[in-house]
């Protein structure tokens, strides 16, 4: 069985590595090729193009890099259409994915989707396309089923994938992160940036500029991603001799006191670490002024859109500012009474995302899907 598998960010090269595992072990001899990062590749998948080309965020972003998005999806068609799959199986990533949806739809090959794109955010319009040319999709929020259901198409909740993922990835111990990192006794607070390099470039200095008004008490460490050079973190923390950790974001949250964390898939992972944070975001203005037409959430953070309310504190463009953050971040790190409440939420949040096994369930769900479709 041959299994091309599209995934255009750090989440999805995550989420992508554990699905490809688990079906190796479901589907014995299969073989893997695609769109991913390094851990995808580590699970035996044949990278034709890599996350760090493929990660654009943004409106803006999105216009000024459209020669080279085309590019990448006619070399992905012209891929797919020489390697003959048996199936493709997409991970988010809208804007590319469905267009590779609809592509091998054409050609016959079974569609397969894995974390729905965020419809029930904005461009519901696009339900028509999945509904025409993706055979399955496999949602890992809770409210996602009903918002399929009121546009009659049938989903799978499998589940998120991360009560899998966060814990199968191995941590050190505090004392052995501190010393390998030179890090002292003071308590930690984690900077989480972002993945790429726009959202890091306007964010992080945003969230070092905070540093002084706690660094007699606490030690800042910022979350690095493989995806981005340690250089390009070096260029913007200059100065401040913050130390950037790579390839440990969950060491780092799990020893960590509080954090400041850019809006995405990391707010959740904070809060299954019961991690207290702040979340930060702050786009181009012309992607913003365009997405508060279109958008139209009461959260920008997985957490607080999960629960329904606020749970976690987020600063969004202009609110996103040294004062701001510097008055929330002291909340979270000196307000017990805000900490407990926090501690609280998260375990409803627990609940709310269903049980283990996400990755298991959806490779068995594929295998059982194609099995059923051959003649």
């Amino acid at each position: 069985m041959k299994y091309y598998i599209i995934a255009g960010e750090t989440s999805g090269d995550l989420h992508g590595s554990h699905l490809v595992r688990e079906l190796a072990m479901t589907s014995p001899g299969a073989r893997f090729r695609g769109n991913g990062g390094d851990l995808m590749a580590a699970e035996g998948v044949e990278i034709v193009q890599h996350i760090r080309d493929l990660d654009f965020m943004g409106f803006w972003e999105i216009l000024v890099n459209l020669r080279r998005i085309l590019s990448y999806l006619k070399n992905c068609k012209q891929d797919i259409a020489q390697w003959k799959p048996d199936a493709i199986i997409l991970i988010d990533y809208p804007g590319f994915n469905l267009r590779m949806a609809e592509f091998a739809k054409k050609m016959g090959v079974p569609v397969f989707y894995y974390v729905s794109p965020q419809l029930w955010a904005w461009k519901q319009g696009r339900i028509r396309k999945i509904k025409k040319y993706v055979d399955h999709m496999f949602v890992i929020l809770p409210f996602e089923k009903d918002f399929y259901a009121r546009f009659h198409y049938e989903v799978d909740f499998v589940g998120h994938p991360l009560l899998d993922a966060m814990p199968a990835l191995p941590t050190m111990d505090g004392d052995t992160f501190r010393e390998q990192y030179g890090l002292d006794q003071r308590p930690i607070i984690a900077l989480l940036p972002g993945s790429r390099k726009q959202e890091i470039r306007r964010i992080l200095p945003v969230m070092l500029s905070v540093v002084p008004f706690f660094n007699h008490a606490f030690q800042f460490v910022i979350a690095g991603t493989s995806a981005v050079p340690k250089d390009f973190y070096d260029k913007i923390s200059r100065g401040t001799q913050i130390p950037v950790v790579v390839g440990e974001t969950y060491t780092l949250m799990k020893h960590a006191e509080a954090a400041l964390i850019t809006s995405g898939t990391a707010t959740l992972e904070a809060a299954l670490l019961d991690l207290p944070q702040v979340v930060c975001y702050k786009a181009n203005p012309i992607s913003y002024f365009i997405a508060r037409k279109l958008v139209h959430l009461n959260y920008i953070s997985l957490v607080n859109l999960i629960l329904e309310k606020e749970v976690v504190k987020e600063l969004i463009q202009s609110e996103m500012n040294d004062t701001t953050v510097a008055f929330q971040l002291n909340e979270i790190v000196f307000n017990n009474e805000k900490r407990e409440q926090i501690f609280s939420d998260y375990v409803e949040l627990r609940r709310k995302l269903g049980g283990k096994g996400a990755s298991k369930l959806v490779a068995g769900l594929i295998v059982r899907y194609l099995n059923q479709a051959s003649p």
